[in-house]
């Protein structure tokens, strides 16, 4: 028997969001399929875990922390 494989879509997509320059900031969505794999982008690069870029995902919500944002991070 071979089941489709069932997409995954946005349950609540990205909102814009504002803060100080030097601040962090936590940007969320929440997917309809627990524990999948997210990809963060800036344009066409792929955003790495590092020291300005922290990655989190727990069941449907994934989150990416900057820290330290700058305007070119918009």
């Amino acid at each position: 028997l071979c089941v489709p494989a069932v997409p995954v879509l946005f349950k609540q997509a990205l909102q814009n969001t504002d803060t100080e320059e030097g601040k962090s900031i936590s940007l969320r969505c929440e997917l309809t399929k627990a524990d999948a794999t997210v990809v963060w982008k800036k344009g066409e690069a792929t955003l790495q875990a590092s020291a300005k870029y922290e990655m989190k995902q727990k069941g449907t919500v994934a989150e990416l922390v900057i820290h330290n944002a700058e305007p070119e991070d918009a």
